[in-house]
């Protein structure tokens, strides 16, 4: 197979009078502000369009904390018309980044910061859908390089799991499109762990990621683009800072350059790609009973007695008007995507909307000839809410999950998780739960 690759960037930094609130914190009223124009270090939408044979697929990341359901639907509708392709040749991804700017809908702004205005949050989200599809359209504007395409994994060791399981994320997938001298023209890379480096901070900037892909491009002629990988439960080592943001970000960046300076497995192709929406089950009983009994759990909590962050109230009093509506979902809609680059060792590129646990990634590496033969992460999309395994939920947790999504007080309602992300209740768990369902689908998708 003959592959090309052509690649833009766009800035898409806020500034003051255009967005000025902060997303990844939870606040107690009205948002957190950045404080300059000027960020820490740019924004950015990154594009990698690879070309089998004239045939189009696009890789597309956005340094954001997560892309909201109704922006994704209305960018992928927009992308679908730039191209003669299929909308699985698309794929799209958050960097995760908890210094970005708050979007409509995902973290839900009323609910997770406090903030009631919306003008700014609103017009923003439409500029940035807007510097999304310039993105993709530059990159198939761009001028094509011929290229092969390799692939390798190498090692860091600075995530840690952050609930103490026994899955930490080490994997660095390495995807390198190859001039016809040796020398790599775009890297694509992985790494499965919070973005959150740096901490709580009142400047716009991409983390770690952007740190990792600053120093591959300062360094190099190649262009980078950075995958989260399953980092729902992995965070950084170390207390945040900026200089911890610039030490991590340089320390991945050094271990992808100097790996694609040598070629790993050849990837021949053909390319094939799949995606479908799977439907994530709630633990939620629809009767009316039932119903009215989970609105008078949500009105426990509005005079908070346990002590929660402000933004369980809001989450509260948000649920409650929903089942006064009869607004009430049973299930997450998550897209899954797999994307397989044929060779004589194939290798399976496997990512879901939400924040994947690190356990699904130990599951299916087993399954899948580890770390060379599939490369997996979330994030991908639109980011639903965070994506539990059995192991969050009792017998195996007993004092509540932020990741899982519920808490001691009411533990059949919303809690941790999907209280910031929006939800009525927490993911169902068992045989045909969450993990289940997961698995299945994926599982059948991957072939």
């Amino acid at each position: 197979m003959a592959f090309t690759v052509a690649t833009a960037a766009v800035n898409i930094t806020p500034t003051l009078s255009s967005n000025p609130y902060m997303a990844g914190y939870g606040t107690a009223d009205g948002g957190r502000l950045a404080t300059s124009s000027t960020p820490f270090e740019p924004l950015w939408a990154r594009a990698v369009v690879i070309r089998e044979n004239g045939s189009p697929q696009m890789i597309l990341s956005v340094d954001v904390l997560a892309i909201p359901r109704s922006m994704h639907q209305r960018i992928r509708t927009r992308l679908l018309a730039l191209a003669s392709w299929s909308t699985s040749d698309i794929l799209l991804q958050a960097t995760h980044t908890h210094n970005g700017p708050t979007l409509v809908d995902t973290l839900q702004p009323f609910s997770s910061y406090g903030i009631t205005e919306m003008d700014q949050i609103r017009a923003y989200s439409s500029w940035l859908e807007d510097r999304i599809v310039e993105a993709a359209q530059d990159a198939l504007n761009a001028g094509q390089t011929n290229v092969t395409l390799d692939y390798q994994v190498v090692q860091q060791t600075w995530s840690v799991n952050r609930v103490g399981l026994k899955y930490v994320e080490t994997d660095v997938p390495v995807l390198v499109c190859r001039r016809p001298n040796g020398t790599p023209e775009a890297i694509i890379f992985g790494y499965g762990s919070h973005p959150v480096a740096a901490g709580d901070r009142s400047l716009f900037d991409g983390d770690y990621p952007a740190g990792a892909c600053n120093y591959i491009e300062n360094r190099s002629d190649a262009f980078a683009l950075f995958l989260i990988g399953p980092a729902g439960d992995q965070n950084p080592s170390g207390s945040p800072s900026w200089a911890l943001r610039d030490q991590w970000g340089d320390s991945l960046g050094a271990a992808v350059l100097n790996a694609a300076q040598s070629a790993g497995r050849a990837l021949t192709g053909p390319i094939t790609t799949k995606y479908q929406e799977v439907n994530l089950p709630l633990e939620i009983d629809t009767s009316a009973g039932n119903l009215a009994a989970l609105r008078n759990a949500y009105a426990g909590r509005l005079p908070n007695p346990s002590g929660f962050p402000a933004y369980y109230v809001r989450h509260a009093q948000m649920m409650m008007a929903r089942i006064d509506s009869g607004n009430v979902a049973t299930s997450v809609p998550s897209p899954f995507q797999v994307w397989t680059i044929d060779g004589g060792t194939p290798l399976r590129m496997a990512f879901v909307g939400g924040e994947m646990v690190s356990g699904y990634a130990a599951y299916f590496r087993s399954r899948y000839g580890g770390s060379a033969g599939i490369w997996i992460g979330g994030y991908a999309n639109e980011s639903c809410c965070y994506i539990p395994t059995n192991e969050y939920f009792s017998p195996y947790m007993t004092a509540g999950s932020y990741e899982g999504g519920w808490d001691t007080d009411y533990p059949g309602i919303a809690g941790g998780s999907m209280t910031v992300y929006g939800h009525i209740a927490h993911f169902r768990a068992g045989t045909n739960g969450v993990e289940s369902t997961l698995i299945n689908a994926l599982t059948a998708m991957l072939g």
